[in-house]
């Protein structure tokens, strides 16, 4: 590997990049969520000790012979479906060689040739419109190990090696380079998580590793028939370092064009420090890590009734699940948006939906109060001391007619604090909702009494100063008053 030295060079402006068109193709790995690991017992689990979880097979020590994990074969698959891939009925493991400090057997158990499922696609929303880009292969692999650098003490670097992330079961979905902006990228890669997550593939979990990005990008003159030459920007570690690396590539290859030199076909890595991408090594192709057989694992063959199986397994996918919600509980987009963003969140709305009988309030309180709660205690909906079934309650109170939306944002709190449901803290506290003309009265007359300027200008025509008015009864009754009898009987005692 040589080091790639590249000269301070002024970016693109945009007037210049608005005449090129990107190529981008992006190359994810994500760890799929099993137990153990891909060809060995070992333990998965992140943040053991170093060189803690490692046995001989992972340690690729002479004699050691891996056994592939059908738990791990089922998660690659349900991915693979869920991308809307064709399933190979025969996949084959390869050898990809290459040398690194933290992969003691000096080679993969990858695919190459023969992967395990192809020729998929994944749609997003962009601009308000929806493009198709397609997934070129789904494959498997192991991973390898870490390496730790530990700065400068003595003038000396320290790297250490903690090797119990080898043999760590990984999927790589690899693009079709469909995408033509940092934008559709982005968009991609945050429909690619959430599917995985609602298959439960995967927690995508990128500060532990569990998914990391390679993207591949190029430039053209718009209108032209034949791709760049391209650089990869490897192993950035969030989607908006992806767009911001994606954003400055393309804008330093314009500038290079524009300025009469040549794209290196090169690997470079992104710095978030400073948003720039910096030279590595000269492009590494397939023919380098000399891939050949994995003469210890047979052929994977997935049979017609084992697929099925595992097809009946997925569940709604998130893009379904948006169509519907907006088809049937007639939300906006947006909204639909925000309460599939995990599939726990999606199952949670639809729970207070179906128990409310109101879906479109029923998000409003989820993206609103439950959300804005959760958030200020760092906790997921997952650990809501609200039960879905107590908030679809709480919403259906307020639909009925037996509480206002004021006094039901009073209540809520108290579920929070103590996980009681709506109609026990209004037994408790005497909260029912007022709707008797004779209690609401005199309240309604000390309001009145109170505000002459207002009842004044209600008499003189500005009908609009009600609401001052109702504002007042409401304050006074601690939100119990019913917002529709208030109503009724300011106008009929200021005509």
């Amino acid at each position: 590997m040589r080091e790639m030295s590249t000269p301070t060079l002024e970016l693109a402006s945009a007037e210049a990049i608005a005449r090129y068109e990107p190529v981008i193709g992006l190359e994810v790995h994500v760890q799929l969520a099993t137990v153990t690991k891909i060809f060995c017992g070992c333990p998965t689990s992140f943040g053991a000790p170093p060189n803690t979880n490692v046995c001989p097979v992972c340690l690729g020590l002479p004699g050691a012979l891996p056994v592939l994990s059908k738990d791990a074969v089922e998660l690659a698959v349900k991915a693979a479906l869920a991308l809307n891939c064709q399933i190979r009925s025969q996949s084959r493991f390869a050898r990809k060689n290459y040398f690194y400090p933290d992969l003691p057997k000096g080679y993969q158990i990858s695919q190459y040739d023969e992967p395990l499922a192809e020729h998929g696609w994944v749609d997003i929303r962009i601009d308000g419109q929806t493009k198709r880009l397609g997934v070129t292969r789904v494959h498997m692999e192991d991973d390898a190990g870490k390496s730790i650098h530990d700065g400068f003490k003595d003038s000396d670097l320290y790297t250490y090696v903690d090797l119990n992330r080898c043999g760590t079961p990984l999927i790589e979905i690899v693009s079709e380079p469909d995408m033509r902006s940092a934008d559709e990228a982005y968009a991609y890669l945050t429909e690619l998580k959430q599917m995985l997550q609602f298959v439960e593939v995967s927690t995508c979990d990128m500060e532990k590793g569990h998914l990391r990005c390679d993207a591949n990008v190029s430039v053209r003159p718009k209108g032209a028939a034949n791709f760049g030459t391209k650089a990869e920007v490897k192993n950035v570690n969030s989607f908006r370092f992806v767009k911001i690396a994606l954003e400055y590539e393309i804008a330093r290859q314009v500038a290079l064009i524009e300025s009469g030199g040549e794209v290196a076909q090169e690997t470079r890595l992104f710095n978030p420090d400073t948003g720039e991408t910096v030279g590595m090594r000269s492009k590494e192709h397939a023919h380098d890590y000399r891939y050949f057989p994995e003469p210890d694992l047979a052929p994977l063959r997935i049979s017609d009734a084992w697929l099925d199986q595992i097809r009946a397994t997925l569940p709604e996918l998130p893009a379904q699940k948006r169509q519907r919600f907006v088809e049937s509980f007639g939300l906006r987009d947006y909204d639909a948006q925000v309460v599939t963003l995990t599939r726990a969140t999606a199952d949670y709305y639809e729970t207070v939906a179906a128990v409310s009988g109101d879906a479109r309030a029923a998000a409003n309180w989820v993206m609103g109060e439950l959300t804005g709660a959760l958030n200020a205690e760092g906790k997921a909906i997952e650990e809501s001391p609200v039960s879905a079934r107590q908030l679809g309650e709480l919403v259906a109170l307020i639909r009925g007619g037996e509480i206002s939306n004021k006094l039901a944002k009073e209540i809520f709190p108290k579920m929070l604090a103590s996980g009681e449901s709506a109609p026990a803290i209004m037994e408790r506290e005497g909260l029912k909702q007022i709707s008797d003309s004779g209690a609401l009265e005199k309240i309604v007359d000390d309001a009145i009494a109170a505000s002459p300027k207002q009842v004044e200008q209600y008499k003189s025509g500005k009908t609009a100063v009600l609401g001052y008015l109702v504002g007042q009864v409401m304050k006074a009754s601690r939100g119990q008053a019913n917002p529709g009898s208030v109503n009724e009987l300011l106008r009929k005692k200021l005509c």
